[in-house]
């Protein structure tokens, strides 16, 4: 949902690239949820600045409409950043190709985010660096001189605080949160 067209054509264009993802409508405004419902798409991008979520009603309806669906926000201004709290995934109009596919599969490999607070202490953040680089739990264990099952206790406190359980996940997980470079991972 974007209302310029420049634009929307682009991050179609870029979209189209990403192999597993297909653009099915670019639509100009809020107006048309009734037309997208019932197709089910996994995930609308959405200019926050067409949909007044501060009308919570508004929001609430379509997010009910579309439970399956995952929202990103397209965002290229400010945004409050109370509006981008609704959103699972923030898309920034500087982003690369790589960058929105990464995204994508983030969105749609999280599901349900975590009730509880998410915040990783920095052995947690250790060990998911170390996962993203394709470590097992033996060299994670010895490299930090832990016992495996240390390691395995810190791997399920990672999954319960970020929702994620395959290391793919936990490794855009990592990327997306800037504790690795992609350029690090195997």
């Amino acid at each position: 949902m974007e209302p310029y067209a420049m634009i929307a054509q682009g991050l179609r264009l870029m979209i189209d690239d990403i192999k597993g993802y297909e653009v099915s409508a670019i639509i100009a405004d809020s107006h048309y949820i009734e037309r997208i419902a019932p197709s089910h798409p996994d995930i609308i991008i959405v200019n926050p600045s067409l949909l007044d979520i501060k009308k919570r009603s508004e929001w609430d309806e379509i997010v009910q409409r579309l439970p399956n669906t995952h929202f990103a926000a397209l965002v290229y201004q400010y945004v409050d950043p109370e509006v981008l709290r609704h959103f699972k995934a923030t898309i920034e109009i500087s982003d690369s190709r790589e960058k929105i596919a990464v995204k994508l599969r983030q969105l749609l490999e999280v599901g349900e985010q975590p009730t509880e607070s998410s915040e990783l202490s920095d052995r947690e953040k250790e060990i998911l660096i170390a996962v993203a680089k394709g470590l097992t739990n033996k060299s994670i264990a010895e490299q930090y001189h832990l016992s495996i099952h240390t390691v395995i206790t810190h791997r399920k406190n990672l999954t319960r605080k970020t929702g994620i359980k395959s290391v793919s996940g936990l490794t855009v997980y990592a990327i997306l949160n800037n504790l690795i470079d992609i350029k690090e991972v195997e």
